[in-house]
């Protein structure tokens, strides 16, 4: 995360800021992620009936791949110097657009859209993310999506 002044933090609106190292998305993490939302449909557990899909063997989940975003934004983000804290506000389109399939690598390309002062101290951020696949044209996904960053005493 690069922290910024105030002033030059709202200059970053409109501009692409960058991606993040890559991530191996691995057969372990996708049962974990299986066990803890009880969403063990084959295509994600069983890689032997996996593998008579169209996808060849198993893929991540979406929701799995989504919820790895704020990881892996973190690397990329610019936040003003003060910031307290920030609060995932919701987004406004996610669209699946390739599985990521087994020992796939992915990383986020990160744009910030618009910055706009709420109230003092409360930014609203509106990013554009595309979590891209190692090797891949189309990526898995794209996002726009809404974080509150608060500076100040928090």
């Amino acid at each position: 995360m690069k922290v910024v002044p105030l002033q030059e933090f709202k200059s970053y609106a409109g501009r692409e800021i960058g991606t993040s190292d890559w991530m191996v998305i691995d057969q372990n993490r996708i049962d974990r992620f299986a066990d803890a939302t009880l969403d063990r449909q084959f295509i994600h557990v069983d890689p032997e009936r996996a593998a008579s899909t169209p996808f060849g063997g198993t893929i991540a989940h979406g929701y799995l791949t989504l919820s790895l975003t704020p990881n892996l934004l973190s690397q990329v983000s610019v936040v003003p110097e003060g910031m307290t804290m920030a609060v995932n506000y919701g987004m406004n389109k996610v669209r699946f657009l390739q599985p990521v399939k087994v020992d796939s690598s992915i990383r986020v390309r990160l744009t910030l859209k618009e910055i706009s002062e709420r109230s003092p101290g409360t930014f609203l951020v509106r990013s554009d993310i595309a979590v891209e696949i190692r090797g891949e044209e189309k990526p898995a996904l794209v996002a726009e999506t809404l974080a509150l960053y608060v500076t100040g005493p928090g």
